[in-house]
């Protein structure tokens, strides 16, 4: 095993590869068997079968699929199973093309089930075969106040095949010297957010060690992240642009937020027709929920969804829906997992008050709130509230106002036409995951102790 683990990341590329390669010999056997019609010459062929490998590819990355010992294995055999899905169908209506006529399905569908059933069988596999190439590396934590460590400490120890958490310290109880000290005893160290200076004299003291770190960042660390380097003469320095979108940028993305949602109100007319009906016949009821939000430069505008409740559900105060929540109609619990409530918000981006891609719009008593808690939450007001956006993708149910806030910044320093549409195809990838409202309670979390060994 030794041996082996020396070579770990080409036996992992190689596993990876060999899955692609069996999904698309799968596809080639279903291509050629069962629809000689659409074959080329054999330079064709080629052709067909390249232009395969790169689709496939492009959403098996795009979705995940590749992140082994990263992501739960239900998460990847999911990526790996839309990926197909996805792939096969561009596939089909590519060879329809061919054939001029809509060619027969069943051979497809076998082929598909096919590949899910190796793309699950190579999923466990890989997934078995990393975890005892690469096994999880001892961590010391190193927080400022025990609730926050406590809070990201929990969250790692649910993936003790990746992370091993053996103790934490706190800043507040320990000496500097003492921290170091404890540092040399583990492999790999976790520094939470706390007080700048002792930060960055433990991340020094990290860096010399040769040790691995894993940073939780301010908002201020995330800024910096994405700042452009430059070069005055012979001294480096950090260039934040601190512009927010650009003129063309904003113009290009108003231009793609009117197209995408005349589509989307075109395609799903028909289903909201029926949504809007059932949710009338239900109650007699209102069929719309409006709500005031806050979107850029802290505008305030009425945000329209599908109501899910009963009328007056928030009469007594706004208050957030738990999974059994008994003011959740029964068309609400339909539309509100597959988050068709959502949908009349398309009529928000025509108007202007949103965009499809953005941080997600708070309601007004939240921002004060958050901002009170957080004064640098306002920075999210830099762009237009969005239908998706980098926190709903990446975050959950549960996602703290802070890591809200941060994934929401790497959105804006990172913004590209690009990063939209990828952020758009993944939220086809969140619409069929259940919403994730898991979380410990006092009694179920998770602790380790705050005076770590001497030695191991």
């Amino acid at each position: 095993m030794r041996y082996l683990v020396r070579f770990r990341k080409s036996i992992m590329f190689g596993i990876k590869a060999c899955l692609v390669l069996a999904m698309t010999f799968t596809f080639i056997e279903v291509w050629q068997t069962a629809y000689e019609e659409t074959l080329f010459s054999r330079n064709g062929n080629y052709v067909v079968i390249l232009l395969y490998l790169v689709i496939l590819i492009t959403f098996i990355l795009l979705y995940g699929g590749f992140r082994v010992g990263v992501l739960r294995l239900h998460e990847i055999i999911y990526s790996l199973a839309l990926a197909t899905v996805f792939t096969n169908f561009i596939m089909y209506l590519q060879l329809s093309l061919v054939a001029r006529e809509l060619i027969i399905m069943p051979p497809f569908f076998i082929g598909i089930l096919a590949q899910l059933l190796i793309a699950a069988i190579g999923a466990y596999c890989a997934n078995m075969i990393y975890f005892s190439l690469y096994s999880a590396r001892n961590i010391l934590a190193i927080y400022g106040d025990e609730q926050s460590g406590q809070e990201i400490i929990g969250k790692m120890a649910r993936i003790p095949e990746r992370y091993s958490i053996r103790a934490g310290v706190s800043i507040l109880d320990s000496s500097i010297e003492d921290i170091k000290a404890a540092i040399d005893c583990y492999e790999a160290v976790l520094i939470c957010d706390f007080e700048k200076s002792i930060k960055n004299e433990i991340l020094r003291y990290c860096y010399a060690s040769r040790k691995r770190i894993y940073l939780l960042p301010s908002s201020n660390d995330i800024i910096v992240n994405n700042s452009y380097q430059s070069q005055i003469f012979d001294t480096p320095i950090l260039l934040c642009r601190n512009r927010g979108l650009s003129i063309e940028q904003a113009v290009i993305k108003r231009m793609v937020d009117i197209v995408l949602a005349s589509v989307g109100l075109l395609v799903a007319s028909p289903f909201m027709l029926l949504c809007a009906a059932a949710i009338k016949l239900y109650d007699r009821g209102p069929v719309f929920y409006r709500q005031n939000r806050v979107t850029k430069d802290g505008k305030i505008f009425n945000i329209l969804k599908f109501r899910s409740m009963v009328v007056d559900a928030d009469k007594d105060g706004a208050a957030g829906a738990t999974a059994k929540d008994s003011r959740i109609t029964p068309v609400g619990r339909v539309i509100r997992p597959i988050r068709f409530d959502e949908v009349p918000q398309l009529f928000n981006v025509l108007r202007g008050d949103m965009s499809m891609v953005g941080p997600r719009p708070e309601r007004i008593e939240n921002v004060y709130l958050y901002t009170k808690m957080l004064p640098e939450f306002d920075l999210r007001h830099r762009v237009k509230a969005g239908l998706t956006g980098y926190a709903q993708i990446y975050g959950k149910y549960n996602t703290s106002p802070s890591d809200k806030l941060n994934m929401d910044l790497i959105y804006i320093e990172r913004y590209s036409l690009l990063l939209d549409l990828k952020l758009m195809m993944m939220t086809v990838k969140i619409l069929f995951m259940k919403e994730s409202t898991e979380g410990f309670t006092e009694e179920n979390q998770p602790r380790i102790g705050v005076h770590p060994p001497k030695s191991e």
